[in-house]
């Protein structure tokens, strides 16, 4: 029995411990990527203020002065990570008729909000006053509210040549409704559980405000 302790614990001795991961050698563009993702996903799951430097580098696995050569800081970090992570608004959708197309314009913009970059979004909004938030909006409204706004009033005007929109309906005011009371429903009522459903906003909301 003494000879087989002393061999276990030689063994014990011997077996290599375990070490923090390695940094991945990566560069460029799927570093930048690896960090983004990152930062999107601990912005979700632990809020603004609890972000940081450290361990944004720690969950993309690199180094932090991988992120300090490139970000001063995370308001920076995150400022870059929603501009490309944020989903482009596309082409503006032909189905042939108004609302199949308001329909297509609504559902785009309900899934950026809910996307990834889109619940970051969320984040930001429910922790931050309107204050500190304000540069994190202006790149919301820059990538996804007014490239929406446009593509409304691409579809309205296409659909008054039809004869579908009464003239003189298509206004900056009736194009900002819908992303105005989709944002609004998402910091009043709150995260996911918030309900935005996009034939109740297009057949309640927009189609009476603009039908002949």
């Amino acid at each position: 029995m003494p000879a087989e302790t002393d061999v276990a614990r030689r063994s014990v001795a011997a077996a290599p411990t375990r070490s923090p991961a390695a940094p991945l050698r990566r560069r460029g563009e799927a570093l930048e990527s690896a960090i983004f993702e990152a930062t999107l996903r601990l912005l979700t799951a632990d809020g603004y203020a609890r972000l940081t430097m450290e361990g944004v580098a720690a969950a993309a696995q690199t180094g932090k002065a991988a992120l300090y050569r490139r970000w001063p800081s995370k308001e920076e970090l995150v400022k870059d990570a929603l501009r490309a992570s944020l989903p482009p608004a596309g082409p503006a959708p032909d189905t042939g008729g108004l609302r199949g197309d308001l329909m297509e314009v609504v559902t785009r913009l309900r899934a950026a909000m809910f996307s990834e970059p889109g619940a970051a979004v969320r984040a930001i909004m429910g922790e931050l006053d309107q204050q500190r938030a304000h540069v994190f909006l202006a790149i919301v409204l820059e990538r996804v509210v007014q490239p929406t706004t446009a593509l409304i009033g691409e579809v309205l005007a296409r659909g008054a040549a039809r004869g579908e929109v009464r003239p003189g309906a298509v206004t900056p005011l009736v194009t900002d409704v819908v992303p105005a009371l989709m944002l609004y429903r998402i910091k009043t009522c709150g995260g996911t559980a918030v309900r935005l459903d996009p034939a109740a906003i297009v057949d309640e909301v927009l189609l009476p405000i603009v039908r002949p």
